[in-house]
């Protein structure tokens, strides 16, 4: 008999459980829908677009591995970043240190006039990336090495006027 009435016990408290549970599951529901349908208009209200990479950035061009060529920058530069200054006062002076490679799309007509010269220009495009970095702090040229690419690509591809330059490459990167 007392395993009867335990029986039943226990069935009542699953039956309340699945109850509370049920509840609790179309509450969260509702709510979940009311957060979501908040987000859509916040984000119409800023005139932002919800999907993946649609965010105003430049895309990046795909050559196939067979269309690129590629152009070093002959020696490894060494290019002085923003002065801090120390909790001491002091000033600190700091470098940013890389192997700086071009890639080429050898498909571009840009290539044709270009490829042959480049090395007559290393200097111009030296001027190009030194002007980019020493722009930045040390937290920035740590965190921010993407930005620093771009920025680096649309000032070259601008001395250019093409577009046959698509990525720089950073290499045996040291901040100090």
């Amino acid at each position: 008999m007392k395993k009867n009435l335990i029986s039943i016990i226990i069935l009542a408290l699953m039956i309340v459980n699945i109850a509370l549970t049920a509840i609790m599951m179309f509450s969260v529901m509702g709510t979940s829908r009311k957060t979501a349908a908040l987000v859509d208009n916040i984000a119409t209200a800023l005139n932002l677009e919800l999907t993946a990479g649609s965010g105003g950035e430049k895309e990046k061009t795909v050559v196939p591995m067979s269309d690129i060529d590629t152009y070093s920058i002959s020696e490894k530069m060494t290019i002085p970043l923003q002065v801090e200054v120390n909790e001491e006062g002091k000033e600190q002076a700091h470098y940013f240190i890389t192997n700086v490679t071009l890639s080429m799309n050898t498909k571009d007509k840009g290539y044709k006039t270009y490829s042959d010269t480049l090395e007559d220009k290393e200097n111009l495009i030296k001027g190009e990336i030194s002007d980019v970095i020493n722009q930045c702090t040390v937290d920035e040229a740590r965190n921010n090495q993407d930005q620093i690419r771009e920025e680096i690509l649309d000032r070259i591809q601008t001395m250019f006027d093409s577009e046959f330059i698509f990525n720089v490459t950073f290499s045996d990167t040291m901040i100090q």
